[in-house]
């Protein structure tokens, strides 16, 4: 019997953390089950295939970053395909199906997704499948696992409509050429209504199940029965999932293999960990706590002295802190695989001969001659929420029949609900799937297969370079997460955490004022790189109004762009200079008003026209009808100055925080100002504001 051949789609990935090309991995080493083969590639490798020329199915699955943009590796494809002089049929000859991936705490929704898929179909590219936008807000999982189910009907009605239509076409050339006609095969005449079918699939309409699940019954019936009253956890199941039969994927093959070898070379630097942009070793001049001890969240501020490197930034530029994980986490997670005797031999990389992982490559992210305590410290992100093909992985190296069970539940299409409640919402990691699960004993081949790489962190700078030459000041909060019953311990945040321990000697300094003169502290540095450049700068013009949102830390880049401004009246008392508002907003007025010296500077000195702040967990204050609670009450309490900013004296609306209820809130706020002033309904007030965002007078910089 012949061996039946493979038909080929090309499958592009857009990826900035990993997760698209995790998920096309994924599609990758199903497709083979299927009867498909993917020709995979990163979409910014243009050199490994051609659009123009593509005659087989495209799969495209692309994430979005930052507000609404494609990731860094789709930039220079989508500038390609966004070229007008490009003709409307350009892409004619393409069939293709899109995933994109996205959160919608953010404005722009998949909006890396939404651009391409638009611009494809400008150019003339036809779907062959349905967009899927899966949301990380929820669980990408819940689109992305039945969307790739679905592409196999797809892709398998796509090649029989393709070989349809061949039939036909040879069918005519041989009756033109005057040869007997072949007898019309029965499926022809159903050609142009399949067409129509493709066109139009709808996910709720595939009934599809992979055919690489295996059937799972549960491992050990009696000790499932005996938690049939209690409720489900991380590591315990109830009826009816613990007496399913489930449908879990198949096992990922394993791909690279590890060799330790004694530690004899040079100590890595971070700089190894870079490779888009340079890194700057910057010391730590200056570390202030800008709350008071009893506020609900701890406000830090950081300055560093960039006087004597090549560092350069704008008020409302971001840079990237290059951070590690901590240091008691990873060596739990040493002492947990077996590693501690390890930790400090090299690691030597190899791709396993016999893996039947197509396309399988080193992570980029594994500098050469790390050691295992480097990778886990400076290279995997050991606090990332395990995919499922982790769990199902993870399987493998569990030898307790429960356990075994548990993971299997987890990672299967049954236990879906079980999956996001008590490891993606929980924010569970590693380490607490090791506490949960102890006979589970990974090899680090397995973490450095499936832990992305550990991403620098981005922070806003909060000062002005023009105000104090030299200097970069930034604020954040010390994330806090609480223990659970899934997380034991209560943790802080990888970057924040590790800030603030590293500055706290400087803290103490600064609250006890011991420091004298003669007293020298051991520099602190921490090591940043830029940003690419962003459009949240201050207006080109200074005569241009604008206004300025940032409740909490949201209020840090505005301090960079009023400390600009101050200094630019300074020196040029000749030019005309617009007005200026400020709405902030904290818990308290006497716990966590950051700034606040600042602030009540710049409005004496002329340098913030309007300074309008609110206190959501004071009492309101004496006389107050209403109270502003917060900063879009502030915002709606001065509808007609608004209007009058943005409409009638074309200025710029700012806004920096929570994009999770703040930016979401504001944005309702503004949309409904702009319907009242300008008298329509919000839809038009929507385009409105829509056409701000394009005029680049309405920006944003939050965060989740």
């Amino acid at each position: 019997m012949c061996c039946e051949i493979k038909r080929r789609f090309l499958l592009l990935y857009a990826t900035q953390k990993g997760q698209a090309k995790a998920i096309a991995e994924e599609v990758c080493e199903q497709a083979d089950a299927h009867g498909f083969e993917a020709d995979i590639h990163c979409i910014s490798e243009s050199d490994k295939y051609n659009l123009v020329t593509e005659k087989d199915p495209l799969v495209v699955i692309i994430s979005t970053t930052g507000t609404g943009d494609p990731p860094d590796t789709a930039c220079k494809f989508v500038k390609e395909i966004k070229n007008k002089t490009l003709p409307l049929d350009h892409f004619a000859h393409l069939r293709y199906g899109l995933l994109g991936l996205g959160d919608s705490e953010y404005m722009f929704f998949c909006n890396g997704g939404k651009i391409v898929d638009k611009r494809l179909q400008e150019l003339g590219a036809q779907h062959f499948y349905e967009t899927g936008l899966a949301d990380d807000c929820v669980g990408l999982e819940i689109v992305v696992e039945p969307w790739i189910d679905g592409l196999w009907l797809a892709l398998k009605r796509e090649f029989s409509s393709r070989n349809i239509k061949e039939d036909m076409s040879n069918n005519l050339g041989a009756v033109s050429n005057g040869v007997s006609a072949v007898t019309v095969d029965p499926r022809m005449s159903g050609a142009c209504s399949l067409d129509s079918e493709i066109q139009h699939l709808k996910l709720e309409d595939l009934e599809v199940k992979a055919t690489d699940t295996l059937s799972q019954r549960p491992a050990n019936v009696h000790s499932v029965l005996s938690v049939q009253n209690t409720e489900p956890s991380l590591d315990r199941s109830v009826p009816p999932l613990s007496q399913s039969t489930l449908d879990i994927p198949a096992s990922p093959p394993e791909y690279i293999d590890v060799q330790f070898q004694d530690s004899t070379g040079q100590e890595l630097s971070v700089s190894s960990l870079i490779s888009d942009g340079i890194v700057f070793h910057i010391p730590v001049t200056k570390a202030v706590q800008l709350t008071r001890e009893d506020a609900v969240k701890t406000a830090l501020l950081l300055e560093l002295d960039i006087s004597k490197t090549s560092f350069c930034y704008q008020p409302g530029d971001a840079f990237c802190v290059v951070c590690p994980n901590n240091a008691r986490e990873v060596q739990e997670l040493l002492h947990l695989l077996g590693l501690s005797e390890r930790k400090e031999c090299f690691v030597c990389l190899k791709i396993k001969q016999a893996t039947k992982k197509k396309g399988a490559a080193l992570p980029v992210h594994i500098p050469q001659r790390s050691t295992v305590e480097f990778i886990l410290t400076w290279s995997l992100e050991i606090r990332a929420v395990p995919r499922k093909a982790f769990l199902r992985a993870l399987v493998e190296y569990t030898s307790d029949a429960r356990e075994k069970r548990r993971l299997q539940e987890l990672c299967s299409k049954q236990g879906a609900s079980n999956y996001n409640s008590f490891i993606r919402d929980a924010s569970i990691c590693l380490l607490d799937l090791l506490h949960a699960f102890p006979t589970c004993r990974p090899p680090l081949n397995l973490l450095i297969e499936h832990l992305p790489k550990l991403q620098a962190r981005s922070y806003s700078a909060s000062s002005s370079n023009l105000f104090q030459p030299g200097k970069l000041q930034f604020v954040f909060n010390v994330v806090e997460f609480p223990s659970s019953p899934s997380r034991l311990v209560s943790r802080k945040g990888v970057c924040t955490g590790w800030l603030a321990e590293l500055v706290e000697p400087m803290l103490q300094q600064h609250k006890n004022s011991l420091r004298t003169k003669e007293e020298k502290s051991s520099t602190i540095k921490v090591s940043i790189f830029a940003r690419p450049i962003n459009t949240f700068h201050l207006p080109s013009d200074p005569s241009v109004p604008f206004m300025m949102v940032g409740p909490g830390t949201g209020v840090s880049p505005f301090i960079g762009f009023l400390q600009h401004r101050q200094k630019l009246q300074e020196e040029h008392m000749d030019w005309k200079f617009g007005e200026t508002w400020l709405f902030f907003g904290c818990r308290n007025q006497d716990r966590d008003y950051l700034f606040r010296d600042e602030l009540r500077s710049f409005v004496e000195n002329g340098t913030l026209t309007h300074l309008k702040v609110c206190f959501s967990r004071d009492p309101p204050a004496a006389g107050e009808k209403k109270p502003t609670k917060y900063v879009q009450d502030n915002i709606r309490l001065y509808a007609k100055e608004v209007a009058r900013v943005l409409l009638k004296e074309r200025g710029c609306f700012y806004v920096c925080g929570d994009a999770k209820h703040m930016a979401k809130d504001v944005n309702d706020t503004l949309v409904d100002i702009l319907s009242t002033d300008a008298g329509v309904d919000k839809l038009e007030a929507m385009k409105i504001l829509a056409t701000l965002r394009q005029e680049k007078r309405y920006l944003q910089d939050v965060w989740t």
